[in-house]
């Protein structure tokens, strides 16, 4: 079974978000989850995949899938330590890395533009069986002010992508677990 991750750009990493975060990804995990699909562009997205990596020592079945667009780029697991290697070389300081042990760049994603995001939450929501959101129905994006999309929505609110893939998985009947909201 598969298991996605989709969440705002920023929030405020907490001691009791993490150990939310950890119990429901266990809970998972007991259930028979092995696939964890991750994106990219967010905090959120960078939390689960630390929980997910920790839970690893513990479960090595698991696996840690990117789905990437055509302008990304992951490190499989099993390089690593060797691109660290040389990173940390470079930037004169330690670096670590998020190891992957497979990426995925759907076809559709190769031709995406700006936002091609949104389809890859979609198609990540599409091939999991649970979806884990950090989704706040109050938060807004920032918007860029004078931008095209500003000058022509003047009167409307920004919508995050989060909010859209929300939507789309509660249209497709899956299983969302909304950290953000779980006391």
């Amino acid at each position: 079974m598969k298991c996605c991750f989709i969440g705002h750009r920023k929030l405020e990493v907490t001691d009791e978000l993490i150990s939310r975060l950890k119990q429901e990804i266990e809970k998972l995990i007991l259930s028979g989850v092995t696939h964890f699909l991750f994106g990219t562009r967010s905090e959120f997205n960078s939390l689960c995949h630390k929980v997910v990596s920790d839970l690893k020592q513990s479960y090595p079945q698991i696996l840690r899938i990117a789905y990437t667009t055509f302008h990304e780029c992951v490190v499989l697991q099993k390089e690593v330590e060797r691109y660290e290697s040389i990173m940390s070389q470079l930037w004169h300081r330690e670096v670590h890395l998020q190891g992957y042990e497979e990426e995925i760049t759907p076809t559709v994603l190769r031709k995406s533009g700006k936002a091609s995001y949104l389809e890859r939450n979609r198609i990540m929501i599409d091939d999991s069986d649970y979806c884990v959101f950090y989704y706040d129905e109050k938060y807004r994006p920032d918007r860029r002010e004078l931008s095209r999309k500003y000058l022509n929505n003047v009167l409307s609110s920004a919508q995050s992508g989060t909010a859209s893939a929300f939507r789309y998985a509660t249209r497709k009947k899956k299983t969302i677990i909304n950290v953000f909201s779980l006391n």
